[in-house]
């Protein structure tokens, strides 16, 4: 950025919220274009949930429920080293799912964070050397909503990955899920009472659209984007889940 180059980056954009207040102060100091490939926003049934949770159908949205469990690990070694990942499973998955939540209602302010952490199964504690391989955060709006996320690697899931996101209105809700268990194939839904309304099937070819869309505006001359300081609020969260 300091050189005058747009970023696309994978998340997390930094460790901490320190870090990615420092890179969005990069990008909006040198006026280049900065995104991050938080994908699941471009999937067909999130763009569908969004924009039914933002027309205001659901009516006020008091609860949200969000899971990213995977049956397996990282296999790389640094993911599992705090002091170059940042943390285990929230920093890898759960970035993902707070910033469904904090998008899909147009980022509301977040006045408390619970959390627990664990790895193999034990509190985490504070030791240095160790990340979490299971996460659950509750997370309380000022809206008044509760949203509550649980995110897990290794998880003895019965398949590959179990992945969600579920907006619960005073009206109606709508929920996002994996289909047998892939980490491509999504289905959303539109709920009311017993029944509920199809959304978005698969297939949806949605892996590289982020990338494609900041491409898109890159090459339509687009600087800075001042929505970029999005990304501190979802670091500021995570920090939170964290205790720092």
């Amino acid at each position: 950025m300091d050189r005058g180059v747009a970023v696309f980056c994978q998340k997390p954009l930094g460790r901490t919220a320190r870090e990615v207040a420092a890179v969005v102060e990069a990008a909006r100091r040198s006026d280049r274009l900065l995104a991050v490939d938080l994908s699941y926003r471009f999937t067909e049934g999130m763009r569908r949930i969004r924009e039914t949770v933002r027309s205001g159908e659901l009516g006020p949205v008091f609860a949200v429920d969000l899971v990213f469990h995977n049956a397996y690990g990282p296999d790389k070694p640094w993911f599992y080293d705090p002091k170059l990942s940042g943390g285990g499973c929230v920093m890898d998955l759960g970035v993902h799912l707070v910033d469904l939540a904090l998008w899909s209602l147009d980022f509301p302010e977040v006045t408390s964070v619970s959390s627990t952490l664990m790895a193999q199964g034990a509190p985490l504690g504070s030791a240095a050397s160790a990340v979490e391989d299971y996460a659950a955060a509750t997370l309380t709006l000022d809206t008044g909503a509760v949203v509550r996320l649980t995110c897990s690697w290794r998880l003895h899931a019965g398949e590959p990955a179990l992945i969600s996101a579920a907006f619960h209105g005073v009206e109606g809700g709508a929920a996002l899920r994996n289909v047998d268990g892939s980490f491509y194939d999504f289905a959303a839904d539109r709920l009311d009472g017993t029944t509920k309304r199809v959304l978005a099937t698969p297939p949806d070819p949605w892996g590289g659209r982020a990338a494609a869309d900041w491409a898109r505006r890159l090459a339509a001359g687009a600087r800075f984007d001042p929505k970029a300081a999005r990304l501190v609020d979802v670091a500021r969260v995570l920090d939170r889940i964290y205790g720092r």
